[in-house]
């Protein structure tokens, strides 16, 4: 009988094609996730990540670095992977409770970019391959592994996108379950770093491991290809007390990211708020009402918002992102939230905090939660005048169900180009998504943002 890293790995190099759809959702969440990492390569995090490895950028390194110059595959993903997740404006994946894009493209982005080998068309294939296998782990885990308090971009993330590494390099069908093996043992993160610079070091160490696991795999190297579910294996030491293991482990004929899809996210904040944003500026357009008017807000969520939500007066930016009372509260005064809103200044401003004060935020019961998938998460606004409003949202906007429009995308590319520092108009929207369909990443990507041109 196969293991379940080879049933994944079948499954990958068995698919014969993509549909039109799934390509077109490949494509813009390639395009978001190198938007972000173009608006993030400022960070502290990231800019940290490459001071560390200052003596390895070079001018002339094999991968592109978002931060500046070129390193090697490791390098490249590490730094681009924590830039693409540092704002918290990158994609969710609910199968995996995962920001599965911000470590698929920086980890795809190292290889891709680092030879003229790798086409638009084969690095979007290698993206459907790794967000297919980080949803087949995530089936036996989550929502367990997550609220055990597992990252799951960092362990799930990890192991998905060495098989779309694997993909990407052409490797056969033991050596992506190799591959996934491999990054099993370098899986890590708690979700008590959330609110500090660790965090998106996360989306960094995992796209950095997935890429050094796939390369080993290549060379060689072999694990255990039972590790998932082993005794001491990952759903045993990970999987948390309801994780239900992978008996019935199946793929439908479509793509998962046409089925359950990507959330692209409208808030540049933690994916734990903005079903709660949302809701509220729902009541609020429909209503009418101002912040001066509201006595009260009482949110009801998941257990693992709650803990993930764990700064009720955030003192920087990063706490800013995970504290609920900040995101609503600016939300409803401003009528959305924009990456200004989250920087070291404004994330103390004392304007906010009179209506913090007044927002509060429990959570369903462990038996409320049990054996269900998803809850939606309440709003409930009293007014002054006596006036009390509620409702509930289970998508957020971005979400399959709830789908940005084009105008919104391309508002947030801009945004993101804006925050970036660029003065040039050579990047636009068209001119990403090129990437996907010509037959060189790196030369595209060297016109981009080196100056130079491949040959």
């Amino acid at each position: 009988m196969k293991t379940v890293l080879e049933r994944i790995a079948r499954q990958l190099v068995s698919r014969p094609s993509f549909s039109a759809l799934a390509m077109e959702r490949a494509e813009d969440a390639i395009v978001d996730t190198i938007a972000c990492m173009m608006a993030g390569m400022n960070d502290a995090a990231p800019q940290s990540v490459a001071a560390a490895f200052a003596t390895e950028i070079k001018p002339d390194g094999p991968s592109l670095v978002f931060t500046g110059g070129r390193a090697s595959r490791s390098v490249a993903a590490l730094i681009n992977g924590t830039a693409a997740h540092c704002l918290d404006f990158d994609d969710n994946f609910h199968p995996a409770r995962a920001h599965a894009s911000a470590v698929l493209v920086p980890a795809l982005l190292s290889v891709a970019t680092s030879s003229n080998d790798f086409s638009g068309p084969m690095l979007v294939r290698a993206y459907l391959a790794g967000l297919e296998a980080q949803s087949s782990v995530g089936v036996g885990t989550i929502p367990s592994h997550y609220n055990r308090g597992w990252h799951g971009t960092s362990t799930i993330g990890c192991i998905g996108a060495a098989a779309g590494v694997a993909v990407l390099l052409g490797l056969d069908e033991a050596q992506i379950s190799h591959a996934m093996s491999l990054a099993t043992s370098m899986a890590s993160g708690p979700k008590g770093q959330f609110g500090t610079g660790a965090k998106p070091f996360h989306a960094g160490i995992a796209a950095r491991n997935s890429v050094e696991a796939a390369l080993l795999a290549q060379s060689g190297l072999t694990g255990r290809l039972d590790i998932l579910e082993r005794p001491q294996g990952f759903l045993d030491l990970f999987g948390g007390d309801e994780a239900a293991g992978w008996a019935d482990l199946s793929w439908d004929e479509k793509h998962v990211i046409e089925t359950r899809g990507l959330v692209t996210k409208l808030h540049p904040c933690c994916a734990s708020t903005h079903r709660a944003i949302d809701a509220a500026l729902d009541l609020q357009k429909e209503h009418g009402f101002s912040v001066e008017d509201i006595q009260r807000i009482d949110t009801k969520v998941g257990r693992s918002a709650v803990d993930n939500l764990a700064y009720p007066d955030p003192s920087d930016e990063m706490q800013a992102r995970f504290s609920m009372q900040y995101c609503l509260a600016v939300a409803l005064t401003n009528g959305g939230l924009s990456l200004g809103d989250f920087t070291p200044q404004a994330a103390i401003r004392p304007e906010p905090r009179c209506l913090m004060a007044k927002i509060t935020m429990t959570s369903y019961s462990v038996e409320e939660e049990r054996g269900v998938e998803r809850l939606p998460h309440h709003v409930h606004i009293a007014l002054k005048d006596g006036r009390r409003f509620s409702t509930e949202r289970l998508h957020a906007n971005g979400a399959i169900q709830r789908p940005l429009t084009d105008a919104q995308k391309l508002a947030k590319f801009k945004d993101c180009v804006r925050w970036s520092g660029r003065q040039d108009t050579d990047v636009t929207y068209a001119s990403i998504k090129r990437l996907c369909s010509e037959d060189s990443v790196k030369a595209i990507t060297d016109g981009l943002f080196t100056g130079r041109h491949s040959s």
